[in-house]
Parts: structure tokens; sequence; C-alpha cells
């Protein structure tokens, strides 16, 4: 991979983290009342509205307000939640461990479960049961997330009593792994709607390979199918998933936030649920900035991952 391809690809990252902070600024000050306004609340008094004003700057050209805005995310301070009384760093940096726990799951098990399922699919394109699960993996991915959650839990926890009906409770990851069990549901949510997008890639690009002349080549040295499929169709299939999963992790970090709320997982999207319902805008604006800086860098790392895996690749 030569530098420059790995400068631009930095340079464009660092761009469109610029382009989301200038949106998250701007949706600071459109916000009802004006930015004091949204975070006093509207018991807050106008000299209280003032001197909120003045002591964050808010009375300042908007260009200089955002230079100072800049300077104080490099600084890593995300803004002070006055409903939690806590900096939004500490609170992010509680739930984001948890978060990312539960997206790695999902997005390792779905893999795991849909590039063989893809790969399978394609070495009997057109069969009954290609069919079927072509229907199961359009069904999970289209499935509502909220709706899939509460159909999981009504099932697995309610009538069969299999799985808890919540998420992992406490406030450090380690409540996390100290409870596998209900960690189930919430990945299982997550895991439906997502394998049938990498199995789905999976068998598109098997057959592409299965076109090809080196495989007909490796056939007829009397190679066997699972050996054809092994050692040369999984291969070259894997190469186009990398950039999938660039351009899944959006997805999949949206989906994390509502499962979030739905099992009562103590993450970033609850997070951002009980922030945006009590109106903590410091919050909803700190974690907004988080997920999308989150996503852009796992593009890029998918993007110089692809361009190590085939040097062919051009920008």
């Amino acid at each position: 991979m030569s530098l420059a391809y790995l400068i631009r690809r930095l340079l464009q990252a660092i761009a469109v983290i610029v382009g989301v902070s200038v949106i998250v600024f701007v949706m600071v000050h459109l916000l009802p009342g004006g930015p004091a306004r949204a975070i006093l609340g509207p018991q807050a008094t106008p000299i209280q509205v003032k001197d909120f004003i003045v002591a964050n700057g808010y009375n300042k050209p908007l260009f200089v307000q955002y230079v100072n805005y800049l300077l104080q995310l490099l600084h890593g301070n995300l803004g002070y939640s006055y409903t939690q009384n806590a900096p939004v760093r500490t609170l992010i940096g509680q739930a984001l461990p948890k978060t990312a726990l539960l997206v790695a799951l999902a997005y390792g098990f779905s893999v795991i479960i849909g590039v063989p399922l893809g790969i399978w699919q394609a070495a009997h394109r057109d069969s009954a049961l290609d069919h079927s699960l072509t229907s199961i993996e359009l069904t999970g991915y289209s499935m509502p997330l909220f709706w899939l959650g509460l159909l999981l839990i009504d099932g697995l926890a309610v009538a069969l009593h299999l799985f808890p009906p919540q998420g992992p409770q406490g406030a450090t990851i380690s409540a996390s792994f100290s409870d596998p069990v209900a960690l189930v549901l919430p990945v299982l949510s997550l895991v439906i709607t997502v394998f049938g997008s990498f199995a789905r890639f999976a068998r598109s690009a098997a057959l592409d390979s299965l076109a090809q002349d080196y495989i007909r080549t490796a056939r007829a040295k009397g190679l066997s199918r699972r050996q054809v499929l092994t050692r040369h169709v999984l291969r070259n299939s894997i190469l186009p998933l990398i950039s999938l999963i660039g351009l899944i992790l959006p997805l999949v970090i949206a989906g994390a936030l509502v499962v979030e709320q739905v099992f009562n997982y103590p993450g970033m999207g609850l997070l951002f649920w009980n922030a945006a319902i009590s109106r903590d805008y410091p919050v909803v604006m700190g974690v907004a900035l988080v997920v999308a800086v989150a996503t852009v860098l796992g593009s890029l790392v998918a993007d110089i991952l692809y361009r190590l895996a085939d040097p062919r690749v051009s920008y």
C-alpha cells in the first residue's frame, strides 16, 4: 500500500469528521430558544441564561465559537450534562465499551454465519433450500429491530424463560462479561438483521468466482467440490466482503442504539435515548459526534484493509 494512498484516505476521513463537527455545531445553535435556553431548560431565569451565554462564549461570533468548539473537542471535552451532573466524556466513556462489545459480537457472528451460508447457497444455486434461505435472509434484513426485539422477548424470555428479557446491567464492561446469557437476545436481534447482508454478498461474490476459468481448471485437476470451495472460491470471495464491513458498520451501530433501548442495555443507545427524553442536549450531541467519528474510522480501516489484501485496487 502506497503512502500517498494512505495520506489521501486519512485526509478524506479528516474532512468528513470536520464536516460532522460542523453539522453538530450548527444543530446546537438551531435548538429551540438557542443552546443556553435548551440546555438550562424553561425554568431558567433570564439572568441565568445571560450568565450561561457569557460563560460559554455563545455571545461571540459563530466562527470564533466553532474554533473554540474544535479546540475543546481536540482536548476531549464534549460538554457537560447538567441533567446528570457529569461531563459528557465520562458518560460516553462508561457506555462506549458496552456498545463496542455488542457491535463486535454481532459482526463476528454475522460473518461466521453469513459467509459460509452464502457460499453454500452459491454452490447449490436455484435449489429449493437456496430459495428458502434467501427468503429467510431478506425477511431478517427487512425486519424493524424494535419489533424483532419485542418478539424475541415475548417468545424466548416471557414464554419459554430461556433468556433474561434485558441485557446485562452494571456500570462497567465487566458486568457484561459476568452475565453472558443476558447478551444473547440483544446480540441475536442484531445478527438476524445483519447476517443476511453478508450471506447475500458472499453468494454473489461466490457466483462470480464459480464462473471463472481457474475454477474450471481446478475441477479438471480432480479437486472435489469442497476443495474448490475452500481453497479457491472462499479465498476470492472474502476480499469484497472487507468493503462490506465498512458499508454495514453505520447500520449495525444504528441498530445497536435501538437494541439497547429495547433490552435496557446500558450502552450508547440507552444513553442517547434517555438524554433525548430528558432533553439533555449536550449528551445527545456528544453521542451523535462519537458515533459519526466511529463510523468514519471504521470505513477508513475497511478501505485500508481492502487495499492491503488487494494492492491492485486504486484510489
